[in-house]
């Protein structure tokens, strides 16, 4: 194994690829960490491996562990090396965030901060993941099973793997773990995930241009469905609503409480306005904005009408009384002058042809 230099140019990339990794770790904000009786709350901590995987342990040896150092802990078999995120209160409460039954879920222990020794045997094991991983999708390959390796994680000791693997139904890698321990003489543990889990993992660059937010920030995966690209009146493109993972992309749910705050306040797209002429009907609507807009015919855009939310629910209340208005009165638009904000004028200059300057002009002037 060819060894680094320490304050070459190869230490120099070793350590910006931590922190690269570090930065993949999904951090959450320990926001009570400042209190002092905050760990006297409790022992557990919350402990960071590669990438989105998380454990759970008790300092029971009362060990002085804040965010960002390396510790050792208990696996089964061996031990573990990971990177405490989060310490006291705030870990009970993401254990009842996340679900776990702590009564079936058994929580280990903190051993030690980890030394130079163990960071180093962690960094050995480590550094034959990429070629376990080329080797074992070979492997699945020569056996003909359905099944892709996403990723492979090592233990801090280096004895045991976890091969993290993709599939569309079940699969039996009971022959394949036996050919994986004994190609790579480690104890071996499947662990299936699916297309957004390999995506955090590995890790990449959205259609926004910055890094995925399952690999950086995003903690859980919550269901997206189409139903929120249609409430932001977001094209149905399948190319554009799908992200690396060639799932709907996580953040069409940001900014969905906003759009359904706003959307109580339209009237319902079942109701229809009666007029003294014709009855319209809902055709789409602009949460944000306010507006509603409304067609003649209940099957194509015809007479199309926008009016503000008031003013629909003025009408609706109307009909209910047994009156008609004349119209619907459209919202009248409103053209913003912006450029006294500016100073540049309207953007439609950027539209027009300069004229170009006439340079002899400019010369017979110097002349004279």
């Amino acid at each position: 194994m060819k060894k680094y230099t320490v304050g070459g140019t190869n230490s120099e990339l070793e350590a910006a690829a931590t922190k690269r990794n570090s930065a993949h770790m999904l951090p959450v904000s320990d926001w009570l960490a400042d209190l002092p009786e905050n760990t006297q709350l409790t022992d557990l901590v919350e402990v960071q491996f590669k990438n989105t995987r998380k454990g759970y342990y008790h300092n029971t040896q009362h060990l002085p562990l804040e965010k960002g150092v390396k510790v050792v802990v208990e696996a089964n078999p061996g031990y573990d090396v990971g990177e405490v995120v989060l310490t006291g209160k705030l870990v009970e409460l993401q254990i009842k965030k996340n679900k776990i039954d702590t009564s079936r879920y058994e929580i280990r222990q903190v051993l030690r901060i980890a030394t130079d020794e163990d960071l180093n045997r962690a960094k050995e094991a480590h550094a034959r993941e990429h070629a376990t991983m080329i080797k074992a999708r070979e492997l699945a390959k020569s056996l003909g099973l359905e099944m892709k390796i996403g990723d492979v994680e090592y233990q801090g000791d280096g004895s045991k793997a976890i091969f993290f693997y993709i599939a569309d139904g079940r699969v039996d890698f009971r022959q394949l773990i036996k050919v994986y321990a004994e190609t790579f003489r480690i104890r071996v543990e499947m662990k299936q995930i699916g297309a957004r889990q390999e995506a955090g993992r590995i890790g990449g660059t959205g259609p926004c241009g910055r890094e995925l937010c399952c690999s950086t920030w995003l903690i859980n995966f919550s269901s997206v469905g189409t139903g929120a690209a249609r409430m932001q009146n977001i094209s149905p493109n399948p190319q554009k609503l799908a992200g690396m993972c060639a799932k709907l992309k996580c953040c069409l749910n940001y900014e969905m409480p906003v759009y359904e705050d706003a959307a109580k306040l339209l009237p319902s797209r079942h109701t229809e306005l009666e007029t003294k002429d014709a009855t319209f009907y809902f055709f789409s609507s602009d949460p944000l904005a306010g507006t509603v807009t409304y067609s003649s015919d209940p099957h194509i855009p015809a007479n199309l009408t926008t009016l503000t939310s008031a003013r629909a629910h003025e009408i609706i209340a109307m009909n209910r009384n047994g009156e008609k208005p004349d119209t619907l009165e459209g919202m009248r638009a409103v053209v913003n002058e912006i450029g006294y904000q500016t100073g540049h004028g309207d953007v439609t200059r950027f539209d027009k042809k300069r004229k170009p300057h006439n340079n002899n002009r400019r010369d017979r002037r110097d002349r004279k």
